[in-house]
């Protein structure tokens, strides 16, 4: 499974939707996901990717993290996945 498809399938689970029902253009809002979700969704990438989300709940505009869309946050986390294994992780 590539970054996309889990990314869409962490956000997918959270928002209680099927991964084809998420589009990459949606915002989270779109989907339904509060702070809440977000926040499990961010430690559910996490996770799966064995990355550090440089994001903060208190101030989600602050991080260098792009929650605007599904397809930024795949980005996002393409770039950790990418920065993560440039230091031989």
């Amino acid at each position: 499974m590539n970054v996309q498809d889990k990314v869409i399938a962490i956000i997918a689970e959270q928002a209680v939707l099927q991964p084809s029902d998420v589009k990459l253009e949606h915002s989270l809002d779109d989907l339904g996901i509060d702070s809440l979700g977000l926040v499990e969704s961010i430690f559910a990438i996490e996770e799966a990717f064995d990355v550090s989300v440089p994001f903060n709940a208190n101030d989600p505009t602050a991080s260098g993290f792009d929650i605007s869309s599904v397809a930024a946050i795949i980005a996002a986390v393409e770039g950790l996945v990418r920065q993560k294994e440039a230091v031989g992780g």
